[in-house]
């Protein structure tokens, strides 16, 4: 029997729920836990085939022990070595790079130098930086946030320059970026799990935490929705994440694609609603269940992303054609918007 194991923090439905889903499919071959740990040795294999990470993110002890697991043969989703390198900025420039839409976007230096640094360490940096040219390229009304925050954490919707600087000075040590507004006539977060699972969501993000997925908008044409889910598969593909969300903003028919680094998102019944829910709970039990069939001790049974495949390979990352998967059963989950 392989066991699948699952790792978090404060959350409560997500994990419960995918426990028993998994132990529910998995019959005699596949068991599912709550990861417990009471000692980390170098190179010592958890008892776990499969792990799904929830709360590394926030607990450098979990997320070196998950590198370790890694090295020893446990499928951890997502890849522990990825998700420690991986930025919202530099996921902006991959985007660009991938022709999927996005905000234009400035990376911002920290405004109260970092600890153990002086002057001479920035002694690269020009100063002032050239603001103007950086509010040109974003405009106003934009957004300021941090390069590779989470959970809506020190947003802020800046409407000129002075409100820039009086923000700015607010955020410390935080390294921010700067990004032009999107105005948008509708708004999607999209699931995508192993890669090839999409599930597009109308999703109101100005509206309170528990009513953000409960919108009733206007019906979006076939082909919008099958951008989207081209862009989300490209996306989470590239990157190599397993369990992860895009958001999309609409404007003017364009998606642009928002915030897609969220490889532990929200999966809480009481903010997804029952149907988002059941979607994910089923979806993630069956794509561990798949990743413990093809797990095999003592190798690396991670995800790597195409971005890192090409790297490896040498091709510039504009003349690498692009495959999307297809998921691997034929009874692909349509995307549906929430009553």
């Amino acid at each position: 029997m392989k066991k699948i194991g699952i790792l978090f923090g404060k959350e409560r439905s997500f994990p419960e729920a995918f426990v028993k889903r998994v132990n529910l499919l998995g019959g005699t071959a596949y068991k599912a836990e709550f990861v417990s740990i009471d000692k980390i040795f170098q190179a010592r294999a958890l008892d776990y085939a499969v792990i799904i990470d929830r709360i590394s993110q926030d607990v450098p002890f979990y997320r070196a022990a998950m590198k370790n697991a890694a090295i020893t043969g446990t499928a951890v989703i997502n890849n522990p070595f990825w998700w420690s390198a991986d930025e919202k900025f530099f996921n902006n420039a991959l985007a660009e790079k991938l022709n999927v839409p996005v905000p234009k976007t400035a990376l911002l230096p920290s405004y109260d130098r970092p600890d153990d640094t002086s002057d001479a360490s920035f002694r690269n940096l020009v100063y002032p930086l050239d603001w103007e040219a950086i509010f040109e390229y974003t405009g106003f009304p934009a957004y300021m946030k941090p390069f590779d925050g989470g959970g809506w954490k020190e947003v802020y919707k800046l409407n000129d320059k002075e409100d820039f600087f009086e923000k700015h000075s607010r955020s410390r040590q935080t390294v921010m970026m700067l990004q032009e507004e999107i105005i948008f006539e509708e708004y999607f977060r999209c699931y995508c799990i192993g890669g090839k699972y999409v599930r597009i969501m109308p999703y109101e993000p100005r509206n309170p935490f528990h009513l953000r997925y409960v919108v009733n908008g206007p019906a979006t044409n076939k082909k919008l929705l099958q951008t989207m889910e081209s862009h989300v598969l490209k996306l989470n593909q590239y990157l190599g994440y397993d369990f992860n969300t895009v958001e999309f903003a609409v404007r003017d028919g364009i998606p642009y694609a928002i915030d897609f680094c969220n490889p532990a998102p929200d999966a809480d019944i009481a903010s997804v609603g029952g149907e988002n829910f059941e979607w994910v709970v089923e979806t993630s039990a069956r794509y561990a269940i798949e990743r413990a069939q093809a797990q095999v001790q003592g190798q690396d049974n991670l995800t790597w992303g195409e971005y890192l495949k090409t790297a490896a390979s040498g091709i510039p990352l504009t003349e690498k054609p692009i495959s999307i998967k297809e998921p691997a059963t034929k009874n692909k989950e349509k995307p549906a918007a929430k009553k």
